[in-house]
């Protein structure tokens, strides 16, 4: 016998399957606790490693709070909007196709619903660099903290835009 989903449950069960979906992209790199919690985990920053899918060569760190206690262990907390962001070329650079003018290339769910990290790539063409930023947004009001790095790009290897 099938049991009917209330709408609220399936939001809740697709939004948790596309978070677990899009931290596969994330390499964890480590932590720090920042407070301590006596029932769940601690409060952290959490440090993690995001390769450009379209920039070989190029890898992002982020690093970010992570909240902690019953609900953070149960996944149901909603983590801070605050990040930063250091992007490095870490081995030669190539370009797996072109690439837009902006675009997103990563996004990390922050809380059970509606809030996620989104990192996005711009091209400077005429410094031939690549700008990422990183923020956070949230389906009735983001938030305005944010954090930019450029990667420069040897004038040899033009990038390919769009």
């Amino acid at each position: 016998m099938k049991l009917p989903l209330s709408s609220f449950a399936a939001i809740a069960i697709f939004t948790a399957l596309s978070a677990l979906s899009s931290v596969a992209f994330a390499e964890n790199i480590g932590s720090v606790d920042t407070a301590f919690k006596l029932i769940g985990p601690d409060h952290k920053v959490v440090v993690e490693a995001y390769d450009d899918p379209k920039v070989n060569g190029v890898t992002c760190y982020i690093s970010r709070a992570k909240t902690g206690g019953i609900s953070g262990g149960l996944g149901l907390a909603e983590d801070k909007s605050e990040a930063s962001i250091a992007c490095r070329q870490v081995g030669p650079i190539s370009f797996s196709g072109t690439l837009k003018q902006q675009d997103e290339v990563f996004n990390q769910s922050l809380s059970i619903l509606f809030k996620k990290l989104r990192i996005v790539r711009m091209v400077d063409q005429k410094r031939n660099a690549l700008i990422y930023l990183t923020y956070s947004d949230k389906l009735v009001d983001g938030s305005p903290k944010n954090s930019v790095t450029a990667v420069a790009v040897d004038r040899s290897t033009p990038i390919p835009v769009k």
